[in-house]
């Protein structure tokens, strides 16, 4: 705000000196005098100046008059604008994420409004999570059907991925499912700065989390951005989606423990059930055997318990996910692919499923 009404007041003073300038052009030229006869006498240095007492007396005075007010100007204007500099500077990073943001908004649109129809796969501009027509083949039959694929929530998605995954993912897409490449890098349609556009309006729909404070940078996990808090303040929205989730599958499943129902669960979004990639089918709605695999590895017949031999460091990974080219398990090495849950599900939560996992 402050930044808005110094440029205010630095267009008023423009226009005040403009005008000034203006009639003093005119005032100037109404009061010259057409000077008569030869060209030696219409020469400046011809005609008749102030003598000196004049030019020692009060035009001298009213030069030095006029000299104190400009050093009073510089005085007090230079350290005004510099007091206000840091707030115009704010104001104009925060009308570039404004403009960028509404840009982004514009790109997430569905077709019919004019955008990329982001926001009718992943549940409309707020991105809660929707559903997205495919096309599976049958590896065994060749058969090709099509399905309505679960497009999972953006809402949380800087929860789950660092701004230089996401910005991958848009670029790159998702093979094997219904998420094409959007970026030029990648042969789409979008522009880098599209990308940025996009990225900008996905921060400004993220859930917020309801208590507690963000983590100082030395306490992140490796990956997450800035805005990213623990999971001690999980968004209350997807706490509760969780806990409901939970209990409705092992209503559904008796016996079922945690980890199972964790691993398992059916969400709305699809963004935080592992089955999601390690069971193929899961997101179109035909499961095949759990953690048998799909866009992510099999995890049965004791191949887990081979990649990470120690819990701790499993667990380590599921909080903080894959990072590109980052070591991980035994001789893993990341993509980037695997999101972070560390963020969204408390210790125990993943405790659990890490319990759950190794048991198969």
């Amino acid at each position: 705000m402050v930044a808005l009404n110094t440029t205010v007041i630095a267009w008023v003073i423009f226009a005040v000196i403009l005008v000034g300038w203006i009639v003093y052009f005119f005032l100037n030229k109404a009061s010259a005098r057409r000077e008569l006869g030869s060209e030696a006498e219409m020469a400046p240095n011809r005609r008749t100046y102030y003598d000196d007492d004049v030019l020692e007396g009060r035009r001298l005075e009213r030069m030095q008059i006029l000299g104190v007010l400009l050093l009073l100007t510089l005085v007090i204007g230079l350290p005004a604008v510099w007091i206000h500099e840091p707030a115009r500077q704010a104001g104009a990073v925060a009308g570039k994420n404004e403009r960028f943001r509404f840009w982004g908004e514009e790109l997430f649109q569905t077709t019919a409004n004019g955008g990329f129809n982001c926001a009718g796969c992943h549940g409309g501009l707020k991105a809660t999570g929707g559903q997205a027509p495919y096309a599976v083949t049958d590896p065994n039959t060749g058969e090709v059907k099509a399905v309505n694929w679960y497009a999972p929530a953006l809402n949380t998605v800087f929860y789950r991925f660092s701004q230089d995954e996401v910005r991958f993912i848009l670029q790159y897409g998702r093979p094997f499912s219904p998420m094409s490449a959007w970026g030029s890098l990648g042969g789409g349609p979008m522009t880098d700065q599209n990308i940025e556009t996009l990225l900008v309006y996905l921060q400004s729909i993220q859930i917020k989390p309801t208590a507690g404070t963000c983590l100082t940078k030395a306490d992140f996990v490796d990956k997450a951005d800035p805005y990213v808090c623990d999971g001690g303040t999980l968004p209350q929205t997807n706490k509760d989606e969780i806990t409901n989730a939970v209990k409705a599958y092992q209503a559904a499943h008796p016996g079922a423990s945690e980890g199972e129902a964790l691993f398992n669960s059916d969400l709305s979004s699809g963004a935080y059930s592992c089955a999601r990639c390690h069971t193929q089918g899961w997101s179109y709605g035909d499961p095949g055997v759990t953690a048998q695999g799909g866009m992510g590895w099999n995890l049965t017949g004791g191949s887990t318990n081979a990649h990470f031999p120690n819990e701790t460091d499993m667990i380590s990974f599921i909080k903080a996910g894959s990072q590109m080219g980052k070591k991980y398990g035994m001789q893993g090495q990341g993509s980037g692919r695997m999101p972070g849950f560390g963020h969204l599900l408390t210790d125990e939560q993943i405790k659990a499923i890490v319990d759950y996992v190794r048991s198969l």
